[in-house]
């Protein structure tokens, strides 16, 4: 196990992450607390990030070209 030094800052406190604990391309962490423990992970996006996604206009896809062959279904005779 490691130790980093804590820093204190202005009304909280900063910690520096050793370099190869660091999170390569994540520009926010969530931090939880279980007990004593301290959680970092990087957010994700949720469904619940859905909402805040910018709207489609109202001809997306009129425009978009059928994939999928449509068939009559056998009349079975």
């Amino acid at each position: 196990m490691r130790t980093v030094s804590i820093i204190e800052s202005g009304e909280g406190q900063t910690i520096h992450l050793p370099a190869d604990m660091a999170y390569d391309g994540v520009d926010e962490l969530e931090i939880l607390r279980e007990g004593d423990t301290i959680i970092l992970r990087p957010v994700r996006p949720s469904w619940l990030s859905l909402v805040d996604l910018p709207k489609v206009d109202e001809v997306f896809l009129q425009e978009r070209k059928d994939v999928i062959e449509r068939v009559k279904p056998d009349s079975g005779a």
